[in-house]
């Protein structure tokens, strides 16, 4: 029951024995299995032969092979795992408990601070690794899961909104160890892609277009629905078109954007980052690159329109685009416009990526700073905090 198995079915099938094994296991006196079932036995429900109440044969020695390690240590450090003799077993329930706090920092990410937030972020994650040591069999598995929606969600905050991109490497590594205790392709998938972003922004397309093939096998794995490979898809066409390669990043969404209209599996729990008009924002900014900018303006005015309500920090980066496509087109007031109106929303809620844009599109305006507005949007650009982050960057 502590390891998340509620009937003798449940635990037969994790063993892959029949259930008259399980019973016989469950009887006054238990026979002595053999030492493959024994391995089997310990590590599924986390506990020694003798704590789950059998007994060695005479003669038999049942004290643990010197030569195999005390402990399990999960790969990169992410937890040991003690003799089960020394730790408590935390009950099933843990799972949900733990997922609980999982989703509600899931959700929080949208309003909250990423400063304030990141650290109650990394201390639940911190909780997991604990909770790793305390868990088994199926139970173990969701704590696993759990935890690391927990690590690609810190790492999100890291790259995305504290652009820390070298921290985020390291975190999107645990995320990735933990998704495979839990053995969850998707999330793996979700998590090697983001890891992708690393490189992309650093200018190594190599080794970003390699971390999104493995992606890609994972999702392969896990038999992966529409709206998880189309945002492959998507983040595929980012790299690319931060490599300067517009005509392919563009193949790439229109390539999501038939996957969208095709399918309509339901998309996993944790992936809220994603959705049609996500894809079209991705659309409009790779048509800016490219030049389109009819197209790049059209595309980004009909994203801010079907925007909801609570996507605010993506509204910012929406802002900075079309401030960017106005720069580009030579309309001076409607760029400033529109990115006095991504400081508006920065001010509500702040996003890294967001001021990026508004950065971006300031250093194109240098021929012009004369221009009052211009000027107008240099007294809100450079207040004593904007300023302060800009020279420690």
């Amino acid at each position: 029951m502590a390891a998340g198995y509620h009937s003798q079915q449940a635990l037969a099938d994790a063993l892959s024995v029949g259930v008259r094994q399980v019973r016989r296991w469950e009887s006054e006196n238990p026979p002595w299995p053999h030492p493959e079932l024994q391995e089997r036995l310990t590590r599924t429900l986390g506990q020694t032969m003798e704590s789950l109440g059998f007994r060695a044969p005479a003669g038999r020695d049942s004290s643990p092979d010197p030569r195999r390690p005390q402990g399990v240590t999960v790969p990169g450090g992410l937890a040991t795992v003690p003799n089960r003799t020394a730790v408590a077993m935390q009950p099933a329930t843990v799972a949900a408990d733990y997922g609980t706090v999982t989703r509600a920092h899931r959700r929080l990410y949208w309003s909250v601070a990423p400063a304030t937030l990141h650290p109650a972020v990394i201390a639940h994650a911190t909780l997991g690794c604990v909770l790793l040591s305390e868990t088994a069999g199926q139970t173990r598995a969701s704590v696993a899961a759990g935890l690391g929606e927990g690590w690609l969600l810190a790492g999100r905050i890291e790259f995305f909104d504290l652009q820390e991109p070298e921290r985020a490497a390291a975190t999107f590594l645990r995320a990735l160890q933990a998704a495979g205790e839990a053995d969850d392709h998707l999330l793996g998938a979700a998590v090697l892609a983001h890891s992708a972003f690393v490189p992309a922004w650093d200018g190594r397309r190599g080794d970003a277009v390699q971390r999104l093939v493995a992606a890609r096998t994972y999702a392969r794995r896990g038999s992966a629905p529409a709206v998880l490979l189309a945002w492959l898809d998507a983040v595929e066409a980012e790299c690319e078109t931060r490599a300067g390669n517009t005509r392919t990043a563009l193949h790439l969404i229109g390539h999501a954007e038939d996957l969208l209209a095709e399918g309509a599996d339901q998309a996993p729990e944790w992936m809220d980052w994603f959705s049609p008009v996500r894809l079209a924002a991705f659309r409009g900014n790779t048509e800016l690159r490219s030049g389109h900018l009819p197209q790049a303006r059209t595309t980004l005015s009909a994203v801010l329109d079907d925007l909801p309500a609570d996507e605010e920090k993506q509204r910012s980066v929406i802002l900075g685009d079309l401030a960017a496509v106005e720069a580009a087109a030579g309309d001076l007031e409607e760029a400033c416009r529109h990115a006095l109106s991504a400081l508006d929303q920065l001010e509500r809620t702040w996003y890294a990526t967001g001021m990026d844009r508004i950065r971006e599109v300031r250093r194109s305006l240098v021929p012009h700073q004369r221009e009052p507005c211009v000027r107008a949007l240099d007294e809100r650009l450079y207040g004593w905090s904007t300023t302060v982050s800009a020279l420690a960057r």
